[in-house]
């Protein structure tokens, strides 16, 4: 008895069956997967509702799916694209959605007419898939990423926006006369750096004169461009003089300017000196103990009488700026020695903001290099050069004369003397003697300063809310230096976001 013939095999599908049943099964998987989906025809009107879309009816003003359907749809859900996507027949894959009945991340999808007969790809309809439902939990890092950056982007063209109606913006083509800085662009989150910004903010608020005091590359101009941006006057000119490196013969002509044929060669055309230039706006006076003390009598008077006597004329301009002076050296003693005058220094003295050293903020050490480095490598077009912790503890041991100009030049001269991009110890202790630094500091572990009892009892009677927060950015500090200043690292350690991390460092108060 021969053996029984076996089934035939089935005959596969051909093109368009397994198209169909893909189709099918893609359908029915976005209705199971999905928070919600919908669809609609192509005049917009809903024909077709899911289970999962039924608990947003509600808040949409609806009681059941009967009630929903044929409507058009963006009679019913405000903020919709779906018309969009009906008229062009180009899909909106993922989209943010926010109406009242909350935030969604959506996707929207043409369907078009395949069927014998009919028009190829003409569309017939689209579906619409909610995706997620609470956005702000599921894809909180992606959002606050996007917040920022949203928010960076509405604060740069309101400022652009400002200073294209600002005529006295459009006379200058000089960047001397632009705010370069913000807040933002003082690196640092130490309590010293901290409470440095809150002194300086608050100068900000005021018009009377701020005086910057603190050695050399501490960043004082940075802090003068900040304090002027973060002012009434951020619409004005920011303009600046160097005086020490002006001549003393010239900076008389250089602060008030000079008249029409004021002495001979003169230009037939009046000069405007820097306080008219700044008028509406801030005058920064760099290293203003370097002053000459015959010309400090005459600044003074302007300072007091809001009015400057062009140089070779008898005629007095009034002027409006703000005075904001810096200097490294200590007025005080100048002032003792007769050097500098009293009523002057009182002048200039009445917001006093002191800008500490960097051996006084060791703490800030790993995210300054890694804020320096970028920038050189922008300027640069080279990777910027990656400190192991070792190398980041011997960089926060040294002493820093030169404070944070003198981190930078060290860190340029790693760059082009070093072979590898990744530098520890051992190579930067080479690197630091090659460039002729003798006597270099063992690492240390970066210690939060010693405080006094009655230091420790005033810290203790400050608002919870304010010890709350240093303690935070005590802890993003010392995970910062753990992880020598990689962000994605110190995220993880802390628990949090990296959103998180860049919010706490741009906003650190």
């Amino acid at each position: 008895m021969p053996p029984p013939t076996a089934a035939p095999p089935a005959l596969p599908l051909d093109a368009d069956g397994i198209l169909a049943l893909a189709a099918r099964s893609m359908f029915h998987l976005f209705s199971s997967i999905s928070q919600g989906m919908f669809l609609v025809d192509r005049t917009g009107r809903i024909v077709w509702v899911n289970e999962g879309y039924r608990r947003f009816l509600p808040a949409l003003g609806f009681s059941s799916i009967d009630q929903f359907l044929g409507h058009m749809v963006e009679d019913v859900i405000p903020n919709t694209q779906m018309r969009r996507v009906l008229e062009t027949g180009e899909p909106i894959l993922v989209d943010l959605l926010t109406n009242k009945a909350g935030t969604f991340v959506v996707s929207r999808i043409p369907l078009r007419e395949e069927r014998e007969g009919a028009a190829m790809g003409e569309v017939i309809g689209a579906i619409g898939i909610v995706l997620f439902d609470h956005p702000e939990t599921t894809l909180q890092p992606l959002i606050s990423k996007f917040a920022l950056l949203q928010r960076d982007l509405d604060d740069a063209r309101r400022e652009l926006a400002s200073q294209r109606a600002n005529p006295l913006y459009q006379q200058s083509a000089d960047g001397q006369r632009r705010s370069k800085y913000t807040f933002a662009s003082f690196i640092g989150s130490s309590p010293a750096a901290v409470e440095v910004k809150r002194h300086a903010r608050r100068a900000a608020q005021s018009s009377s004169p701020v005086l910057l005091l603190g050695e050399t590359g501490t960043g004082k101009e940075l802090l003068a461009h900040a304090i002027h941006a973060a002012s009434s006057r951020a619409q004005g000119l920011f303009v600046s003089v160097n005086i020490a490196a002006v001549p003393d013969t010239l900076l008389e002509a250089e602060f008030f300017g000079v008249a029409p044929g004021a002495f001979t060669g003169a230009d037939r055309k009046a000069r405007e000196g820097k306080f008219k230039l700044a008028d509406g706006g801030t005058l920064f006076l760099d290293e203003i103990g370097d002053m000459p003390l015959g010309l400090q009598a005459k600044l003074l008077r302007a300072l007091q009488e809001g009015e400057i006597e062009p140089l070779g004329s008898n005629k007095l301009v009034p002027f409006d700026a703000r005075v904001i002076a810096a200097t490294s050296r200590d007025l005080a003693a100048l002032v003792r020695e007769g050097r500098f005058r009293e009523d002057l220094y009182y002048r200039l003295n009445v917001l006093p903001v002191r800008v500490p050293p960097l051996r006084e903020r060791r703490g800030d050490i790993p995210a300054l290099v890694e804020a320096l480095g970028e920038d050189m490598a922008l300027r640069s077009g080279e990777a910027p050069p990656e400190l192991t912790p070792d190398a980041l503890a011997l960089l926060a041991a040294q002493h820093w004369r030169g404070n944070i100009r003198e981190l930078r030049n060290v860190l340029e001269q790693v760059t082009m003397r070093s072979d590898s991009q990744r530098i520890d110890a051992p190579q930067l202790e080479r690197i630091l003697r090659e460039a002729g630094q003798e006597n270099i500091a063992p690492p240390t572990r970066m210690q939060p300063e010693a405080a006094t009892e009655a230091d420790e009892r005033a810290l203790l009677l400050r608002p919870l809310a304010q010890q709350v927060a240093e303690l935070e950015r005590k802890a993003i500090a010392a995970a910062m230096a753990e992880t020598g200043g990689n962000k994605l690292a110190t995220s993880r350690l802390l628990g949090i976001s990296r959103a998180t991390l860049y919010e706490r460092l741009e906003n650190p108060e």
